[in-house]
């Protein structure tokens, strides 16, 4: 896929622009890397990793009722990892250090994430994949596990002996 310059100009402005900011990319819902600006980290693991962040934190702000997810801010012994909605088929992974203002970096990284958000979605992109599901119910049950020793029992099974 070819990459619009202005999503790498962005990418590369939020890290001058913050010096507390160690890098970020551009990751599809799906896990797989679109642009990035990350000087020595794995972005494959971290595009991965941020989409199943954002698909869980999805599910939870629905389940909780207060609609869509936006953000979410991960706070580390090192720093943070902030990820961002950027439309509604791509998010925005943003790196930094401990000592980062929060607040000019939201401010910083929503204006890059909904940029980025209206290029992907002007542009006629292949490999970026349809939305993320919307669940109709939000208060469906989780999945329930039976446990063994409810089960029926069968005498025709062999009994295992541990």
């Amino acid at each position: 896929m070819d990459i619009d310059p202005a999503i790498l100009t962005e990418l590369h402005g939020l890290r001058r622009r913050l010096p507390d900011v160690t890098g970020s990319l551009l990751s599809g819902v799906d896990g797989l890397l679109i642009a990035r600006d990350l000087p020595a980290a794995d972005a494959d693991s971290i595009a991965a990793l941020a989409a199943a962040s954002l698909g869980l934190g999805r599910r939870f702000a629905l389940t909780a009722g207060h609609g869509d997810l936006r953000e979410s801010v991960i706070q580390g012994e090192h720093g943070y990892v902030a990820i961002y909605s950027a439309g509604s088929r791509a998010l925005l992974a943003v790196i930094a250090g401990p000592a980062v203002d929060l607040g000019t970096l939201h401010v910083e990284a929503r204006r890059v994430a909904r940029m980025a958000g209206d290029l992907l979605q002007a542009a006629p992109v292949t490999n970026v994949p349809d939305p993320a599901p919307s669940f109709a119910d939000n208060r469906a049950p989780l999945a329930v596990r039976t446990p063994m020793a409810t089960l029926p029992y069968n005498p025709a099974l062999p009994r295992r002996r541990f």
